[in-house]
């Protein structure tokens, strides 16, 4: 798509804003990427939404540049961000008002970023998806625009697991091994060791004196898996719980749905499902095959902001054929039986 520099570009700037990263596309209304760039994660119930947002403003520059636009004014015509920590209705206003105040687009949407998954992995706006990464969320999604939603506050809301949470439940069992509380773990040693300490109290002593980046607790994630693959039982048994989580969240979005008895796409997404530990992702494999046996798992391994994009070229009525160009410059998704598999919109209304 060839625009004139300095012009207004016809399309969508599409914004995937997660805890841990960021990424930012500017797509035109034919489908073709002129600009993508990414940046670290925006917290914006710590930081507020205006200052979140200003975080993005290099981004959205660096697009802008790769499309060729150097001077002010209205970027293009929609903006559409599907953001983490957006699960509260104030909270996508706020962010809505905090975008719509720049000079981006001629109209915002704002949703939370498991629907942008959801439409990722979708040839339309029907299914359920599951993001399990850094924490977890569910949301699903029927033609005539209703939802199934989640608070997705934490524990506060009942919600488990995710890679946070995963980690910070090793930690706990490990801890209590290593004093005698708790039963016996081949987790403390493990998490001792991936650390270059004596064990997983060493690891809590070395974090809470500063020694070691807090931050750095999510990489247990992948200490508890390799430890749950040697056989450990408690581990094996926390990657059980995740994986009925997952499922009861899909389920549950799934019933008020009225989409138990209908073949229905169930997306799955986020940093620890979409590595594809077989422990995890053949139990919940196996747990939906019995409980919504007309569910139909994928894997997506695009990048969220794909999701983004298609939202707003939705918006616009973009064409089918715009929406496959779009889908083309990304890997798009997993089956449920490990091919290589690209939804095709090529027959989709517009």
């Amino acid at each position: 798509m060839k625009i004139p520099q300095n012009e207004q570009i016809p399309g969508v700037l599409a914004i995937d804003a997660g805890n841990s990263k960021t990424d930012v596309a500017l797509v035109g209304i034919d489908g073709s990427v002129l600009g993508a760039a990414r940046g670290g994660g925006y917290q914006p119930h710590r930081t507020g939404a205006r200052q979140a947002i200003e975080g993005l403003t290099p981004l959205v520059e660096s697009v802008a540049r790769q499309a060729g636009l150097t001077r002010g004014g209205i970027l293009t015509t929609r903006v559409s961000a599907c953001m983490a920590n957006v699960d509260l209705p104030i909270e996508e206003q706020r962010l809505h008002a905090a975008i719509a105040a720049r000079p981006w687009g001629l109209t915002v949407g704002v949703v939370n970023d498991t629907f942008g998954l959801l439409r990722a992995g979708t040839d339309g706006p029907c299914g359920v998806a599951v993001v399990c990464g850094a924490g977890i969320n569910c949301a699903g999604l029927l033609p005539d625009g209703r939802t199934a939603r989640f608070p997705a506050l934490g524990v506060l809301t009942g919600d488990w697991g995710g890679g946070g949470g995963m980690a910070a439940e090793a930690m706990w069992h490990a801890a209590r091994a290593e004093d005698g509380r708790g039963e016996p773990t081949a987790l403390s040693a493990a998490i001792g060791a991936y650390f270059g300490l004596a064990g997983a109290n060493a690891v809590a002593e070395a974090i809470h004196l500063g020694q070691l980046a807090e931050q750095r607790l999510h990489e247990l994630v992948r200490v508890l898996f390799a430890t749950a693959e040697a056989g450990d039982p408690t581990a094996l048994r926390l990657i059980d719980r995740q994986a009925d989580e997952i499922t009861r969240l899909a389920v549950v979005a799934l019933r008020k749905l009225d989409l138990l008895d209908t073949p229905t796409p169930v997306i799955l997404g986020g940093g620890v499902l979409a590595a594809r530990q077989p422990l995890l992702v053949e139990n919940v494999k196996a747990r939906l095959a019995e409980v919504a046996p007309l569910a139909e798992p994928r894997i997506v391994v695009a990048p969220p902001v794909l999701g983004a994009a298609l939202l707003g070229l939705d918006h616009l009525g973009a064409s089918a054929a715009a929406r496959q160009r779009l889908r083309s410059a990304y890997p798009t998704l997993s089956a449920s039986d490990g091919r290589p598999e690209f939804p095709s919109e090529m027959g989709q209304p517009a």
